[in-house]
């Protein structure tokens, strides 16, 4: 298992545009992607699980990746994240 924590930084956060690039990047992977923001848990393969979460900037947020190809995932979802999600 593989975990990443960030603030999010998206002036407007998880709003639709970068929720939907993060799901395209983890339905690239097998592995289980899950968001973590304070104690909830959020499916990070899923676009309403994503804006159900209603991250803002400055959200501290666990990504948390389990499988065969975890360490791929993780590391493309920590470069999504690290150019704040092309914007």
């Amino acid at each position: 298992m593989k975990n990443h924590e960030f603030t999010l930084q998206n002036e407007h956060g998880l709003h639709a545009r970068p929720a939907g690039l993060f799901v395209q990047v983890c339905n690239k992977y097998q592995s289980a992607v899950n968001l973590y923001k304070a104690d909830q848990k959020y499916n990070g393969k899923s676009m309403l699980g994503i804006l159900k979460m209603a991250a803002s900037k400055g959200d501290v947020i666990r990504v948390e990746v389990d499988g065969v190809d975890e360490s791929e995932a993780i590391d493309e979802i920590k470069s999504l994240i690290r150019g704040n999600f092309g914007e």
